[in-house]
């Protein structure tokens, strides 16, 4: 004759204890697919994050631009939820996982990817903020020309540090156009360099940060926008970036209405090309295929606010330069001509 063994001692072999008395065993233990809910939810919100950022409101505190400017670092995130995957030993939330994986991949891992070799009508760019209080401005203008770009366009130029950068970059680059603190050097010649106005309408005094110069290159004229749009500030009432905003409305409409056909956007933008807030910029223009390029704080980079953009052009790929005395890292960044 047999008998069944009772739940309770069945869950005792497996390494559970028994029930006290007067206490209901509980014979739903958790397993390889039920355990992980919580995490697995996380996963699922990470993937809605990656995937609807747009939907995220600004209303309140600009927490979609919050959100936007460090959209890659929910990465970190999918990381960390499957080395908890591995430790509850959890199916679900492995599962859950292929959602902010792809979400990721398909909107940022195309920036992982290698550059493409080098055409012939290629032409080397470099953005940086040199920064106010930089403590050797030859230094900075000596690791720019290391680079060999066509074209360095520096922002935070100051009347001190001015003449050691123009000294220092002549010789490399003949032509120059400064319009208040943004200056555009080139191995090229420059015409009908003038100011940009991007002001915000409540800065009081003066305030000029923008530049607009014609390039004649070897294969054609291009216009080069130099620009350094208004610092945000993260506050415990969200993100403050009045100013930004405005100014990147300003200069989105000098853009749209330039006769010459291709133009390249090089500044401090103070904003990723993510942030909703550009999008009078990167709606008009061709943002990098490739490189992250993170360029701000230079001491630990958690996002790329100096960019480069281009309109009949593309940007094939950005990277960081080496550290200078700024509190930016110079971004390079190589651009294909229709």
């Amino acid at each position: 004759m047999t008998t069944t063994a009772p739940p309770w001692r069945a869950r005792c072999r497996a390494g559970h204890r028994l029930p006290a008395a007067g206490e209901k065993a509980d014979v739903r233990a958790p397993n390889v697919w039920t355990r992980g809910r919580v995490p697995a939810a996380c996963a699922v919100l990470t993937a809605g994050l990656l995937t609807f950022h747009r939907a995220v409101p600004n209303s309140v505190g600009r927490l979609g631009s919050l959100l936007e400017a460090f959209l890659p670092w929910l990465g970190l995130m999918v990381v960390a939820l499957f080395g908890l995957a591995l430790l509850r030993r959890s199916v679900t939330v492995l599962a859950a996982l292929l959602l902010p994986t792809a979400a990721w991949t398909h909107l940022l891992g195309g920036l992982l990817l290698p550059g493409v070799k080098p055409g012939t009508h290629d032409l080397v760019v470099v953005q940086h903020n040199v920064s106010d209080e930089n403590p050797d401005p030859a230094g900075t203008a000596l690791a720019l020309i290391d680079a060999d770009p066509d074209l360095i366009a520096l922002q935070e130029l100051v009347p001190p540090a001015l003449p050691v950068y123009e000294k220092t970059l002549a010789p490399a680059y003949p032509y120059h156009a400064v319009r208040g603190t943004v200056g555009l050097w080139s191995k090229h010649p420059l015409t009908d360099a003038r100011v940009l106005d991007v002001k915000p309408r409540e800065v009081a005094g003066p305030w000029s940060r923008g530049l607009r110069a014609v390039v004649h290159t070897p294969h054609r004229e291009i216009a080069a926008y130099v620009a350094h749009l208004p610092s945000v500030r993260v506050r415990a009432s969200g993100l403050a970036s009045a100013w930004r905003d405005e100014s990147a409305g300003l200069l989105g409409e000098a853009i749209a209405v330039e006769k010459v056909k291709t133009v390249i956007l090089l500044g401090d933008l103070n904003g990723t090309v993510d942030d909703r807030a550009l999008a009078p910029l990167t709606s008009r223009m061709n943002v990098a295929e490739r490189g992250f390029a993170l360029s701000f704080p230079a001491a630990f980079p958690l996002a790329r606010i100096d960019q480069v953009m281009a309109r009949s052009a593309k940007v094939r790929h950005l990277r960081t330069l080496s550290a200078t005395g700024s509190d930016h890292l110079p971004v390079a960044a190589r651009i294909t001509l229709h």
